[in-house]
């Protein structure tokens, strides 16, 4: 356990100048304030920082706008990107009234989902294995304006660079559409950007196994190893900061819009999950694949809620042009072992400590803490309730007649669709007071902006489907 002493000792030994207070907003957005290590001392650490709520999107209205942010001394680590010797330190929102969890802190909803696990008896750990993609552009414009609206990226990559002028040559070598997955250099350039970001999150602390090629060109993976739920949720914040940080000192933009490239592979967020109970895997068992019956019920949660959980797993407009029936993303709601075409896979395991589902749906839009809670809530639920998941999937499902594909649920066609799911499908996601209505109710009113935006912007394509009819 790292103490606010221990703390404390680490500023005068690294030389600390500053100490960076970090926390995520409802959308998922890290966002951040600075202290002057003139004004850090042990206190700080029981009694918190009083900051300015009513800006954050979702968050409090103006009239009660002071909310306190509490460092978590478990969350400590250096900044290398500064010029300046910068410790952070990630934190959770209090309410400064009661001393409690402010409601819509999206860290204290993942503590409160690790901590009804835990109460409910049926495990008192769950891992979560993330892995999401990126693209790297060289270049992106983009305009939103009423009379001017699009945009255009370009990455050496990109195959659309075939014939173009360089100063120093075009070399040629570049993946082609969906030919990125994933051959040496030169044809993949960013090797040594990747390896960077590797060692950096080792840095601060993340614990990483592998980089690679992904199958767009300019699409991106790096791989890290499973941890608890909010230490992994803490992670992938400092993972999307890395990769953002690092792609911006090689000169280049990275993103993590699950479809920023039309015709190509889009970037998903797969989540392994498993639940361990006294040091033992409750997911291992005789049943199909040698999951339990506790694991089987867990699908059975995640499929029957699928529709609610993509309001938090794929939580952008853009989410669902990934999100398209017919092509490779993981629409249909099926489970299956070593079926990547199933939203829920079951992977190759050498042992009982493997056993787990890869739920293939979520995007790395999403935020991460309310992601991976709603995901664990459905799961107990279907625990709860022993939701059988019924059969499994093990024929390739994108091969299906038309007939069969009808039977097989899917997940959301849009936003609204998940907004509206949610809305009416939330009592999973309340129980033991994990995510209160409040809470669901901001969120839903927060992200509507966004789909009433989209809905009403003219699109570049419709100019050229409509413009001379």
């Amino acid at each position: 356990m790292t103490t606010a002493s221990d703390i404390m000792k680490q500023i005068k030994e690294n030389d600390v100048k500053f100490v960076d207070l970090r926390f995520t907003d409802p959308k998922g957005k890290l966002q951040h304030v600075t202290m002057d290590v003139s004004a850090v001392d042990e206190d700080m650490f029981a009694d918190g920082v009083m900051f300015d709520g009513s800006s954050i999107g979702g968050w409090k209205a103006i009239n009660e706008s002071d909310m306190v942010l509490m460092p978590d001394p478990a969350t400590v680590h250096m900044d290398p990107f500064f010029a300046q010797s910068t410790m952070v330190i990630i934190c959770d929102i209090l309410d400064p009234v009661s001393g409690e969890a402010y409601n819509r802190d999206p860290r204290g909803t993942a503590k409160k989902a690790e901590a009804y696990l835990k109460a409910s008896g049926i495990g008192d750990t769950v891992f979560v294995g993330p892995e999401p993609e990126f693209f790297v552009f060289d270049d992106v414009k983009y305009k939103a304006d009423p009379f001017n609206t699009g945009f255009k990226l370009d990455s050496s990559e990109l195959p659309t660079n075939d014939d173009t002028d360089y100063e120093t040559g075009n070399l040629g070598h570049r993946p082609r559409i969906k030919g990125g997955y994933f051959p040496v250099p030169p044809v993949d350039s960013l090797q040594d950007m990747r390896s960077e970001m590797l060692t950096v999150l080792t840095e601060m602390g993340v614990v990483v196994e592998k980089h690679h090629h992904e199958v767009a060109s300019a699409q991106h993976e790096l791989g890290v190893k499973f941890d608890t739920l909010v230490r992994n949720a803490d992670k992938m914040q400092i993972y999307k900061y890395v990769v953002h940080q690092v792609a911006n000192a090689y000169g280049k933009t990275a993103t993590f819009m699950p479809k920023p490239v039309y015709g190509d592979n889009g970037s998903g967020m797969h989540v392994h999950q498993s639940i361990w109970k006294d040091g033992k895997p409750t997911f291992a068992g005789d049943e199909y694949a040698g999951l339990s019956e506790s694991c089987l019920y867990y699908i059975g949660g995640i499929i029957k809620h699928a529709k609610a959980i993509n309001a938090f797993t794929n939580p952008t407009t853009n989410s669902y042009k990934r999100l398209v029936p017919g092509y490779e993303a993981p629409v249909l709601l099926a489970y299956s072992a070593r079926n990547r075409s199933a939203s829920c896979r079951i992977p190759f395991g050498t042992g009982p400590k493997s056993k787990r589902v890869e739920v293939r749906f979520p995007d790395p839009a999403q935020n991460p803490y309310l992601g991976f809670a709603a995901m664990l809530m459905a799961g107990l639920d279907g625990i709860k309730n022993k939701i059988h998941p019924g059969k499994a999937m093990d024929k390739d499902l994108y091969d299906l007649p038309p007939k069969e594909l009808k039977k097989i649920p899917t997940v959301c066609g849009s936003l609204r669709e998940a907004l509206e799911s949610l809305d009416k499908d939330r009592k999973f996601l309340t129980a033991g007071g994990v995510f209160d209505d409040d809470q669901i109710d901001a969120y839903i009113e927060l992200k509507m902006q966004e789909v009433m935006r989209f809905e009403m912007t003219p699109h570049p394509v419709e100019f050229d489907m409509y413009y001379s009819v």
